[in-house]
């Protein structure tokens, strides 16, 4: 029997040794080429667990007057409004379709005849 492998990436940053691995033990990732994820499930279970506690280990030590950002400060910035025509000037006109244009010139008026 021919067990295909592939290679896990692991994670210098936390210990995580590269190696090979069946292909039925990475997870799915419809993003990636091949659809397969770049670790073993085990391991990237380890990966995303050292990750969470290495955010908490540094927002514990983060000093707590320091200010946190606001909903508002997050937010990005607001488009520039558009001009608006001051009450006193005229609506522009509504363009004229070429039928519109051509009805206007081949009508008669009542004078000719």
């Amino acid at each position: 029997m021919n067990v295909q492998l592939r290679r896990c990436i692991g994670s210098e940053r936390f210990g995580i040794e590269a190696h090979d691995a069946p292909i039925s033990d990475f997870p799915a990732q419809p993003s990636q080429k091949d659809g397969l994820g770049r670790m073993c499930k085990p391991h990237w279970r380890q990966y995303t667990d050292a990750l969470r506690k290495a955010a908490l280990a540094r927002k514990a030590s983060q000093p707590d007057d320091a200010p946190k950002p606001t909903r508002a400060a997050r937010a990005k910035p607001a488009k520039a409004t558009p001009k608006r025509r001051s009450a006193n000037a005229t609506p522009a006109k509504a363009p004229r379709t070429a039928k519109q244009a051509a009805a206007t010139v081949d009508t008669p008026s009542a004078g000719e005849g």
